[in-house]
């Protein structure tokens, strides 16, 4: 048993995974039916736990060998190839060397640089500079999963990231390897929903009409406030009426950050006792205590154009035509020019989120403690 269940990083198990039993069930059979699927959702609502619960069930883990890529850090397709290889070498590294030798026989690009120790464990050491061809190394990478034992499930976390690369021919590069790999069934999961719908359903995209598309949705309110109640009851503690509720509506049913309250608030229960509505408001404070050094340097790399439109989003908390003039005569802002300009920014720095027309800080916490400040 965890120390505390409420998990805010990772993956542990079924135990200390919040429902979305729908969601499983769907995404499994889509996979298991040989369907390509899109996996989108607001960033930190919970979709690379989603996959990886998936991929712990039994008509999974039994039948597949399945791998989780995350390349939200890349920048070209050199990062994002390496990124593929290490993590594939990862997760057969379990298997036993039989498993990553049988890897190496085709992608041999990357053979001189994987070792194995006396107990036949791999020793990846590769940097990013020895991806000398990346083209060729990726096709490496799909002749294997098109080999591979078992069937291969791969799942490309932070997708959309793809859309900036400098190679423009990266997303007809990987339809045409996704398209011919028969062996292989792919999860493209991203967060910026928008970009991700344009990847998968504007008709002059090549991955158009090749996929089904999952959107995830938050957990519901009951299964959450179920979900907490059994996790205080089993470790001898309790928690009042309301307290899920409260936490759940502060922060959109957002699946971190439900979990990061439940932890903090967890942490500040006794055992023996109860955590009370009071407790919602000192766990918020003492979260946003933790990171207000970093958020006062996040302001102040900002111009003060940016800092004052980053400012009135939080107070808006979704903040709608932040162009006009209400909005810039409301928060006392320059122009519709100089909104404009500052709002690309802060969406580059990724500081601020855009959907269907509404702006909004994407850490909730520090938005919380802008509007306090």
């Amino acid at each position: 048993m965890l120390d505390n269940p409420f998990i805010t990083y990772g993956y542990e198990s079924a135990e200390y995974f919040c429902d979305r039993q729908q969601e499983t069930s769907e995404l499994i059979t889509l996979l298991t039916s040989g369907n390509n699927t899109a996996l989108i959702s607001p960033r930190r609502m919970g979709k690379t736990g989603l996959i990886h619960h998936c991929f712990a069930q039994p008509e999974l883990s039994e039948h597949y060998h399945t791998f989780l890529i995350d390349i939200y850090a890349t920048k070209n397709l050199q990062d994002m190839v390496y990124q593929m290889g290490h993590s594939i070498v990862s997760r057969l590294k379990p298997h036993g060397q039989a498993a990553v030798d049988r890897f190496l026989q085709y992608v041999t690009s990357l053979r001189t640089g994987i070792s194995f120790d006396g107990q036949g464990n791999a020793s990846w050491n590769i940097g990013i500079g020895d991806i000398k061809s990346p083209t060729f190394t990726l096709d490496e990478i799909f002749t294997y999963l098109a080999a591979a034992d078992r069937r291969c499930i791969v799942a490309i976390d932070e997708f959309q990231t793809i859309a900036d690369y400098p190679e423009t021919n990266t997303e007809a590069m990987l339809r045409t390897y996704v398209q011919q790999c028969r062996n292989a069934v792919f999860i493209f999961a991203g967060s910026q929903q928008s970009m991700m719908s344009q990847i998968f359903s504007s008709p002059s995209r090549p991955f158009y009409q090749s996929v089904t598309m999952l959107f995830l949705k938050p957990v519901s309110l009951d299964k959450y406030s179920a979900f907490a109640k059994h996790h205080f009851t089993q470790n001898r503690k309790d928690i009042a009426e309301g307290v899920v509720a409260d936490i759940y509506h502060r922060f959109d049913g957002t699946t971190w950050y439900v979990q990061k309250m439940l932890n903090q608030i967890f942490n500040m229960t006794p055992q023996g006792c109860m955590a009370i509505a009071e407790d919602v408001e000192k766990a918020e404070k003492h979260i946003i205590l933790q990171s207000e050094e970093a958020y006062k340097d996040t302001l102040f790399q900002l111009t003060a154009r940016q800092r004052d439109l980053f400012v009135a989003i939080s107070k808006e908390g979704k903040a709608c035509q932040i162009t006009g003039q209400a909005f810039i005569k409301r928060h006392h802002l320059t122009s519709a020019s100089s909104v404009q300009k500052a709002a690309g920014i802060l969406l580059a720095k990724q500081l601020i989120t855009h959907h269907q027309g509404v702006y909004e800080v994407y850490d909730k916490f520090m938005a919380a403690w802008l509007r306090n400040n």
